[in-house]
């Protein structure tokens, strides 16, 4: 699943407001590194459009990015440096949330904090329980009935940050 959802299906319309003028749209390039590994991480990307492979080594990819995933979360976490690169596999567009608006306005809203790291801890747990489950090898996974509607709040989330990106573009 798509971890902007997880977020989505968390945060407030406030929220999510806040991303939209806190953040900046870039273009990226096909061929362009979002990351590079071992280089410091200093904003957490929305995928807003194209397709971007997590590569290790710079030749084995790991996963695969789309609209509606996120990149740079694990070193906003950890607050390590990235073991992986993102490379845009086609133009791209990206809403780049600086770290340091994040980390103070984390510091700030203890609400949106809570929102925040209660679905970066559901998407990861996710991500362990589907590498590990069989899931990954193309087993279905029943989603129960709460992460489905809240899923469905999320996609009208994304739909509504992708018009506001939208208008700011015009």
């Amino acid at each position: 699943m798509r971890m902007a959802l997880y977020i989505l299906a968390d945060l407030l319309d406030e929220d999510l407001l806040w991303l939209n003028r806190v953040g900046s749209l870039r273009e990226i390039r096909a061929g362009e590194a979002l990351i590079d590994a071992g280089r410091e991480v200093r904003d957490l990307y929305f995928v807003v459009a194209g397709e971007f492979e997590v590569l290790i080594d710079r030749d084995r990819v790991v996963a695969r990015l789309a609209q509606g995933d996120v990149a740079g979360e694990m070193s906003f976490v950890e607050n390590r440096l990235p073991s992986a690169s993102v490379i845009a596999t086609s133009p791209a567009q990206v809403l780049a949330v600086p770290r340091a608006a994040m980390t103070e306005h984390l510091a700030r809203d203890v609400g949106f904090a809570a929102r925040f790291y209660h679905a970066m801890a559901v998407f990861l747990s996710d991500r362990l329980r589907t590498a590990t489950s069989g899931t990954a090898s193309g087993e279905v996974e029943v989603l129960d009935g709460a992460l489905l509607d809240s899923l469905h709040v999320a996609g009208d989330r994304f739909t509504r940050m992708l018009d506001l990106l939208a208008r700011r573009e015009h």
